[in-house]
């Protein structure tokens, strides 16, 4: 909690969090979800079925109706895109 003008500031971390690594979990998934909010269709598809649904690059590929080759040069492409923007 922060200060201001004599009172309290509750920030909405500190209202849904308990501890520390809480905050950081909570605030790691805010910014990816942001993130992925960025994305087109496909893109949003092939992250969600990879890293929310547990899908092999190979079951993206037959659920999206392309090569698996191209599902791993499009999800390389993506983490460095989101890590770009993470990092700056």
């Amino acid at each position: 909690m922060s200060q201001l003008n004599g009172e309290e500031k509750i920030c909405v971390l500190d209202t849904i969090a308990s501890g520390k690594d809480e905050e950081n979990e909570i605030t790691n998934r805010i910014t990816i979800n942001c993130l992925i909010e960025e994305l087109n269709d496909r893109e949003k598809d092939i992250i969600k079925l990879r890293f929310f649904k547990n899908n092999t690059q190979a079951q993206v590929a037959e659920k999206l109706g392309i090569s698996q080759v191209q599902i791993s040069r499009i999800e390389k492409k993506l983490l460095l895109k989101m890590r770009e923007k993470i990092v700056g």
